[in-house]
């Protein structure tokens, strides 16, 4: 379903975009450029739109980057989500490195990955995107290592098992995935760095 915002322009005319259309734009631009890279004119040309549209429909600069942050993880990030209900923990991890390849894949250009890169290097302005991007990682190492825990529990992973690890192993290599695509590595390079961080799984 779309949902148009309706503005009034100086000629009297209604102007109308379409609101999720916008924000794939502006998600396009951060995810190139990282949150304290993307100027707001840069934005506003890209979405096709003047900067009183972008505040009355999307608020300010950082409320925006949380709004298309919202939009990657339930679009191009949605392969992680995907990949936990895999019915083993190998397969849980084979699944989230093949997702992210794939997802370079289907872009014009590899871009890496938002949360790894949307703000590692950041001024004073970026500082709460930051530390929001710090915890979203977090977070995601605590799902995988309770999706892990459950996998020792039910026999899929060796006793003794250091959940912990494994989960922080498997969002390292995932972090290190990213920056090589962002960097230029190709597909196939990819899969065979996926490959090879497999072999390290617990049997």
């Amino acid at each position: 379903m779309l949902f148009l915002k309706r503005l009034p322009m100086p000629s009297g005319r209604i102007r109308q975009f379409d609101i999720e259309e916008a924000l794939d734009r502006a998600l396009e631009v951060f995810w190139t450029r990282g949150y304290e890279g993307s100027t707001l004119p840069e934005l506003t040309k890209a979405m096709g739109i003047n900067r009183p549209s972008l505040y009355a429909a999307f608020g300010n600069k950082e409320q925006l980057f949380r709004k298309a942050l919202d939009r990657y993880q339930t679009g191009p990030m949605s392969f992680l989500a995907d990949a936990l209900s895999k019915p083993t923990a190998r397969a849980v991890a084979e699944a989230i490195f093949s997702g992210f390849v794939r997802m370079q894949r289907d872009r014009d250009k590899a871009r890496g990955c938002l949360i790894v890169s949307g703000a590692l290097a950041a001024g004073e302005e970026a500082e709460t995107v930051r530390r929001e991007l710090a915890q979203l990682r977090q977070a995601i190492v605590k799902t995988l290592r309770e999706r892990f825990k459950g996998a020792v529990q039910d026999g899929d992973l060796p006793a003794g098992t250091d959940c912990a690890t494994l989960a922080r192993y498997t969002a390292t290599v995932l972090g290190g995935l990213a920056v090589q695509a962002a960097s230029g590595t190709t597909e196939k390079e990819l899969r065979l760095v996926s490959a090879m961080a497999m072999r390290a799984w617990p049997d």
